[in-house]
């Protein structure tokens, strides 16, 4: 029997980072300055979900890779079936983009070689004990998942390389690469504005949360943690709730108020480097409005129904802007990428927030499939620090705009472009 060169396995295939991937790969068959073209060539690509898509629906959503399909449905908290699929069908690198415990992947993936690359933390244990770690889940996911990384040495694997996490540590590495010994940032910002909405605001329910990603994911960071920074290299948090702060971002002419919530790539980067980090999130105004009206009523929040913004059932307008705001005494540095729903929905049939996540992930399948990187498990700003590779090549072949300039003044560190809502409304 004979075998194909790349055989790639996607976890949550069924889900929209998913539809964003296969996307772009799609368009990578008939792209002959795609650098992935003579792989997607000689590949195979297995589907796996718990509850899969119907075969003639990726056919006709992808019909340059429709030869390429192998399609399965079981559970990944079956770690056996998993291995001997990843046996079988001779793998060559895991797309996991889904709920499945990310250190039980990666253990999987290391037992037998396979390299591997997700876009978030995700522990099973963690969702199924909620009550004993609401506030701090995502530090209590790096702890366990920092208990094992180092001990992956038989494969390749790249955590966390979607958008942001990911992309924006690219962006900052790059910014930071430009300052001297002595012109370094006090302050490290990951920052993003997503107004993407109905194009027919009339067909917004009253109570229903509207995101353009996972809502179960958005609200977990946005009700069920407090706000997390760090500084000196340790994560800090505000013994508050996420929409009752607010903190001011301003990127040349654009502006606007964001809620600091707890990301994977604000841990990874202030680590490495000594400055005050934070992500700083604002949504569309329904939704933000929505959880500041029920703020002290998280059951009602949960219980609301909840929907992803999906441009194949309705059209959209608005746009994700994601970048980075470095801070220094007397100035801001900024980078961002900002993509129009309509423009995105136009070719690759997905919203502009999956498809800055299906960047992401595109380059870091690049660098394992293409670039000699070693075994090892590697974040995405280690990867750019520790390892020869061509990551920011392979990502800008999609993500082709960025916005660059420079603040002549700062608003300071967190405290400083920080209000408290709760409090101002009291005062009031």
């Amino acid at each position: 029997m004979t075998y194909t060169k790349h055989v790639i396995t996607i976890l949550g295939s069924a889900g929209g980072v998913a539809h964003g991937i296969l996307s772009i790969l799609n368009n990578a068959m008939q792209d002959q300055q795609d650098p992935m073209n003579q792989a997607m060539n000689d590949c195979c690509i297995h589907l796996i979900d718990h509850v899969q898509k119907e075969a003639s629906e990726y056919a006709l959503s992808y019909p340059n890779l429709k030869d390429k399909f192998v399609i399965h449905e079981f559970d990944l908290r079956d770690n056996e079936q998993f291995k001997a699929h990843l046996r079988n069908s001779r793998t060559s690198v895991v797309i996991d983009l889904s709920w499945a415990d990310t250190v039980e992947m990666m253990q999987c993936c290391d037992q037998i070689g396979v390299s591997y690359v997700n876009t978030a933390l995700e522990n099973t244990m963690i969702d199924e004990n909620e009550e004993l770690y609401e506030g701090f889940g995502l530090i209590e996911r790096f702890r366990q998942l920092e208990k094992v990384k180092n001990k992956f040495q038989n494969h390749t694997a790249i955590i966390g390389s979607g958008m942001n996490p990911g992309v924006v540590q690219w962006m900052a590495l790059e910014l930071l690469k430009t300052d001297t010994p002595d012109n370094k940032p006090i302050g490290c910002y990951i920052v993003e504005h997503d107004n993407s909405f109905f194009k027919n605001p009339k067909l917004a329910k009253k109570n229903v949360i509207y995101t353009t990603w996972s809502p179960e994911c958005f609200l977990d960071e946005a009700i069920l943690s407090y706000p997390m920074f760090m500084r000196h290299h340790n994560p800090l948090f505000f013994y508050e709730k996420v929409y009752d702060l607010e903190f001011k971002v301003t990127l040349g002419n654009k502006q606007f108020h964001g809620c600091l919530m707890p990301h994977e790539e604000v841990y990874t980067l202030c680590k490495l480097f000594d400055m005050e980090g934070g992500f700083l999130y604002k949504v569309n105004d329904h939704t933000t409005n929505l959880i500041r009206e029920n703020i002290d009523d998280l059951d009602k929040l949960w219980n609301y129904e909840m929907k992803v913004l999906n441009p194949e059932d309705e059209a959209l307008i608005g746009e994700d802007l994601v970048g980075v705001l470095l801070v220094y005494p007397n100035k801001e540095r900024y980078m961002y990428n900002v993509l129009s729903n309509e423009a995105i929905f136009s070719k690759y049939k997905t919203n502009a927030t999956y498809f800055q996540v299906a960047c992401g992930v595109y380059a870091s399948l690049c660098v394992l499939l293409l670039d000699a990187v070693p075994k090892g498990a590697y974040y995405v700003d280690e990867l750019l620090l520790n390892t020869e590779n061509n990551y920011g090549k392979y990502l800008t072949h999609y993500m082709t705009e960025f916005i660059t300039g420079e603040n002549k003044k700062t608003d300071g560190l967190l405290h400083q472009r920080m209000q408290n809502r709760r409090t101002s409304n009291e005062d009031n």
